[in-house]
């Protein structure tokens, strides 16, 4: 993929902490693709060894554990359910796998395991999450680039998308988040936008969709995850703009955060993000082999 750096190229503000460093040791990491939040704030990062680790919101590591295989690949999506369990992305292996907090895998959880375009199964796994009503929805890219929606108890509903530029449609749906009208927000990352979706209904409806390619405020390229606070923002993590932006619900820009670089408050290539109770804004300096934790 193309790798831009943010307008100015100069030092960005100095971020609150700086941890990790390159390794395969507890508290290392070799280029991490996705975080998530658990309980008491602890981060979730798994990295391309397919190793999970645990720290606190400090950065202390706490624990660790291996998804089953990486022959094939490694995981690039990690979410909690309602009930606590943490969701993994076993993207080449076409399923999401559940665990408990502590790292025991819940073999009966599995959805899908196929590689295909039918109901259930999969291409590459990107992300799953589960809204309030308990609903599963798993996105996927390759082949189908689509969004599937599952019941509680993991039975197929609908699916959304296809591959390409249209609305509605997407190239790589890297990362997806609910808000609290249960309105599904997915990183279009290689269409360099954001689309929301109400899937509600037997045909989930397009709400809003947003953002294009550049380095300007506002702009996006290739987004890879997001957050929304809850409070009107959201914040978009772009791989190719080697930044972090806060923008409105409707993509005005409020603000921006990292260059490309290599030093304490630049990216290099940030794959993920995630915002705590705090209001501390986690980013996954993939590249750079650590975590940064800002407030912006």
């Amino acid at each position: 993929m193309a790798s831009t750096g943010c307008v100015g190229g100069g030092p960005s503000t100095e971020p609150e902490r700086v941890w990790g460093g390159h390794g395969v040791t507890n508290g290392k990491f070799y280029r991490p693709r996705a975080m998530t939040l658990g309980p008491d704030d602890e981060l979730y990062i798994v990295d391309m060894t397919g190793r999970i680790q645990v720290f606190t919101p400090q950065g202390e590591f706490i624990r660790d554990w291996r998804t089953p295989t990486i022959a094939q690949g490694k995981p690039s999506g990690l979410a909690f359910d309602q009930e606590g369990r943490l969701m993994v992305a076993d993207t080449h292996y076409f399923r999401v796998l559940f665990y408990t907090p502590e790292g025991q895998l819940l073999e009966d959880r599995t959805i899908g395991g196929v590689n295909g375009h039918g109901p259930g199964e999969f291409n590459f796994v990107t992300h799953a999450r589960q809204d309030s009503l308990g609903n599963y929805y798993v996105a996927e890219y390759g082949e189908y680039d689509r969004v599937q929606k599952f019941s509680p108890q993991r039975e197929f509903i609908c699916q959304w998308g296809g591959h390409g530029e249209e609305v509605g449609q997407f190239i790589r749906p890297q990362k997806m988040a609910i808000d609290e009208q249960n309105h599904i927000w997915v990183t279009d990352a290689c269409n360099h936008r954001i689309q929301v979706f109400d899937a509600s209904g037997d045909q989930p409806q397009l709400v809003k969709v947003w953002g294009r390619q550049g380095r300007q405020l506002g702009d996006l390229c290739y987004p890879y995850d997001l957050a929304l606070d809850g409070q009107g923002h959201v914040y978009v993590c772009e791989f190719g703009n080697h930044r972090v932006q806060k923008l409105t619900l409707d993509g005005q820009p409020v603000g921006s955060w990292g260059v490309q670089g290599r030093r304490a408050g630049q990216l290099h290539n940030p794959w993920a993000l995630a915002l705590d109770r705090g209001g501390r804004v986690h980013v996954l300096d993939t590249y750079n082999h650590r975590v940064q934790t800002i407030r912006l």
